[in-house]
């Protein structure tokens, strides 16, 4: 049975007041104003910004055979967006898996909500489900924090990092204001302290790409993820992504292996100059800076202070 809940209250990520999805996929309740009913999927668009960018495929297709038995026994969020078309809010699975079985209609609430609310609803709603991989939960806690202080999610890194270390001393100061926000959204989201979300979470979006590749994939564990990405060496830390992923090393084994591959890094002879010029000189006669005039110009610019390094030396 679908209940009625309340509008937004005075905090806005309390998830009592939004009428937040619980932590499963089948349980929605209804926020208060919403109408219920039903709309062919062609009028329900996905949003541009959604926190979830992999779907494991043994649980969607779990879900595309309960949807196939039962059809969608709770409703999808919506919102009108124009002419008589809708953006959802929230369920995407329900919704990725009632277009894969084929269905034309499905159950929906709809609600108006601007940009920012519909957003947040997004954000807390897939936050508090426990599939979200780690790479996907910090990028949209970021995103949530931004919403909530009103500033660039470029700029919620080093806030938090500000906050954290004067935490102790902002009683009657604005920033007593921003850290009670920032508490409020981690509240409703539940699992973490906001000063753990600083130091263990943030880093990850600073790992290498193919790093960050496996954990949206749900390949790779963060804390090993951390550890690969102390080997300085890419080719060497690409390989040891491959390994951990492939034969499932453990944390311990991954730390030694970096340790081990580290120190022999560091006391193995670097290369030459002139090795490092044979090098850049294979990759440039096979670059195509040549038919680019802009690099051309700086080339011949180089190529100039080379020849007054070498003026002299031929006579």
């Amino acid at each position: 049975m679908v209940k009625k809940r309340s509008g937004l209250g005075s905090n806005p990520f309390d998830v009592q007041s939004m009428g937040i999805f619980a932590p499963t996929e089948t349980v929605v309740s209804e926020p208060e104003g919403g109408d219920r009913l039903t709309l062919p999927l062609t009028k329900i668009s996905l949003p541009k910004q959604q926190p979830r960018r992999y779907f494991d495929p043994e649980k969607m297709a779990q879900l595309v055979q309960s949807v196939k038995e039962h059809g969608i026994l709770e409703p999808l969020l919506v919102r009108p967006v124009k002419s008589g078309s809708f953006e959802l809010v929230a369920g995407e699975r329900r919704f990725r898996a009632a277009r894969e079985v084929g269905l034309k209609e499905v159950p929906v609430v709809v609600r108006e909500l601007d940009n920012d609310e519909a957003l947040q609803i997004t954000l807390v709603e897939n936050l508090q489900r426990e599939d979200l991989n780690p790479i996907e939960e910090t990028e949209g806690i970021v995103s949530l924090l931004a919403i909530r202080l009103k500033v660039d999610p470029t700029e919620i890194p080093q806030l938090l990092h500000r906050l954290a270390k004067s935490s102790d001393n902002v009683v009657g100061k604005p920033e007593s204001l921003q850290i009670q926000a920032i508490q409020d959204v981690f509240k409703a989201i539940g699992g973490m302290s906001w000063e753990s979300f600083a130091t263990h979470r943030l880093p990850l979006l600073n790992l290498p790409e193919p790093i960050l590749k496996a954990l949206r994939a749900g390949k790779l564990e963060y804390t090993k993820a951390r550890a690969i990405a102390k080997l300085k060496d890419a080719e060497q830390q690409q390989d040891l992504l491959d390994r951990v992923i492939q034969e499932g090393l453990t944390l311990s084994q991954i730390q030694s292996e970096v340790t081990d591959s580290n120190r022999q890094n560091r006391t193995a002879k670097p290369p030459s100059l002139k090795n490092d010029f044979d090098r850049v000189y294979g990759q440039l006669k096979k670059s195509t800076v040549w038919g680019d005039r802009t690099k051309q110009k700086r080339l011949k610019k180089l190529l100039a202070d080379i020849e007054a390094l070498l003026e002299g030396e031929s006579n």
